[in-house]
């Protein structure tokens, strides 16, 4: 069936507005300082269970991104469903390598709906036309400005054209790519590694179905994870116990993998057997066999394909994995383990060769397990992120406040003083009784106890998310040292010192 006119035109429209990406990027790498705008509207179109201050905090997870006001002729508006704290955009200036705060700051323009509703922000700003409009009138010269979103969805696929300006981050139309099913489909032609599966699954029956062959090719299968086609964080992840069914064949192991799976462990709180089939059925999504081993982590790799068209492995991290079943992101550190950094790498670079000959272009991370047996790793892709995610901005915090480069074939990250540098990274720095403390509480405790990020050493903490302090006892840091165990240190004592503070309060 041919394609409607009105959505041919549609993308035929976005498609040219992508093309202006090309020389701006020639412009950006050659580092000749022309003028640009930079709209940030961080908005999560995914599927997030939270109070509006969860997704006001998530907004404001992209802050860092005021440091790209370093470039003297940069402008930056950036946009959140709430107003921003000024005493927090005033911590971001201050981190600024080089530059006078006071010169930076009328670069900046902040603009909110000021709708706290749990909504994505971009289907916030398309039902308010003069919030667009304010927005493109801040916008100098819209073939020298990009829309930079959190992910890319219709929605924000839709912003980019009312503002008449290119995104950076992958069209819409490569959406399935980024599915647990796509997924598993790319590691197969590609040549890499996964764990054994069944993809495109829609049902009961075809859950029941797939393990029961599954266990006929791999009998010794212990645990298995259900995983819906979209889900954010490990929280469309479901933890299926198989050990002691009847062994493969019996007439009562389809029975008996039907009581199991009714017994499933789900990773989000509040879910219940009805509610996620019902999603099963409604998004499709896979089991695979759970991977596990006496040694066994979970890191990631960065990478992007650029306007031009090249791959760039940016970093790699051990991700920090927390939940009921060890599946929720918590944190990250970087990078990861030599060991296995440059494996897990090469595996990498063929999904993102991949997704640049189909057209993608924007950040994007894979996810592995790994796992060790007689000395050596067996890596495993897990997943492809088709956005920006947890591990995006702790790098490009560090990144940007020290001009550091990454080495993929060594995995190592040097400042240009020659020295190494490493973090420790959460988005889930909590307690109740941080509740009793404000950013500016934060702010002072920081620099009494010489936690600041100190642009000298280029060590020390820099925190972000801290608008969920006083709602939800939240807030998100990225300690960095000269080395791994600086690092963690750092991160320790942050922990230490919020405790101790918020205790005598």
């Amino acid at each position: 069936m041919p394609e409607p006119k009105l959505a041919t035109e549609s993308q035929d429209q976005f498609d040219q507005l992508q093309k202006k990406l090309v020389p701006l990027w020639k412009s950006i790498q050659s580092f000749n300082q022309d003028p640009q705008t930079i709209v940030v509207v961080p908005s999560l179109s995914v599927d997030m269970v939270g109070a509006g201050a969860v997704m006001q905090a998530y907004e404001e997870r992209f802050l860092f991104l005021l440091l790209l006001l370093r470039q003297p002729r940069a402008r930056l508006i950036y946009v959140t469903s709430q107003t921003i704290l000024p005493s927090i955009i005033d911590y971001y200036l201050d981190l600024l390598p080089g530059v006078i705060p006071s010169h930076a700051r009328p670069r900046l323009f902040l603009l909110s709906p000021l709708d706290a509703s749990v909504r994505p922000l971009s289907e916030k700003l398309l039902e308010r036309p003069r919030l667009i409009e304010r927005i493109r009138s801040l916008i100098s010269d819209p073939d020298r400005a990009h829309l930079v979103p959190y992910n890319t969805t219709d929605i924000e696929k839709e912003l980019a054209m009312r503002l008449g300006i290119p995104m950076y981050g992958a069209d819409p139309k490569f959406f399935p790519l980024g599915t647990k099913s796509g997924c598993r489909k790319i590691f197969l032609e590609e040549d890499v590694a996964h764990p054994l599966g069944h993809e495109n699954l829609a049902s009961k029956d075809d859950v029941v179905e797939a393990i029961i062959e599954m266990r006929a090719k791999k009998p010794s299968i212990k645990q298995v994870l259900v995983k819906l086609n979209e889900g954010v964080s490990g929280e469309g992840n479901a933890l299926v116990e198989l050990s002691g069914l009847p062994p493969s064949g019996n007439s009562n192991e389809r029975p008996g993998i039907e009581d199991r799976l009714r017994a499933m462990q789900f990773e989000l709180k509040g879910i219940n057997y009805d509610s996620y089939m019902r999603k099963l059925e409604a998004r499709k999504g896979i089991v695979e066999e759970r991977i596990m081993g006496e040694e066994f982590r979970s890191p990631s790799v960065q990478l992007r394909v650029t306007p031009l068209r090249s791959v760039e492995l940016l970093s790699t991290h051990d991700q920090l994995l927390g939940g009921p079943s060890g599946q929720s992101y918590l944190g990250c550190a970087f990078p990861a383990d030599s060991g296995y950094a440059s494996l897990i790498t090469r595996e990498a670079a063929k999904v993102g060769n991949r997704l640049a000959r189909e057209g993608v272009i924007g950040r994007f991370a894979l996810d592995f397990v790994v796992v060790r047996s007689n000395g050596k790793w067996d890596p495993y892709a897990i997943e492809i992120n088709l956005r920006k995610g947890g591990t995006t901005h702790p790098f490009l915090t560090l990144q940007f406040l020290t001009d550091g480069t990454y080495d993929p074939e060594s995995g190592i990250f040097t400042a240009p003083s020659g020295q190494q540098k490493f973090f420790v990274a959460s988005d889930h720095v909590e307690s109740p009784r941080y509740r009793t403390l404000t950013p500016d509480d934060l702010f002072d405790i920081v620099v009494r106890h010489n936690l600041h990020f100190d642009q000298t050493r280029q060590t020390g903490v820099v925190f972000h998310m801290m608008s969920a302090l006083g709602e939800l006892g939240r807030t998100g840091l990225t300690a960095v040292g000269n080395s791994h165990d600086e690092a963690k240190a750092t991160y320790a004592r942050a922990l230490a010192v919020l405790d101790q503070e918020a205790q005598g309060v």
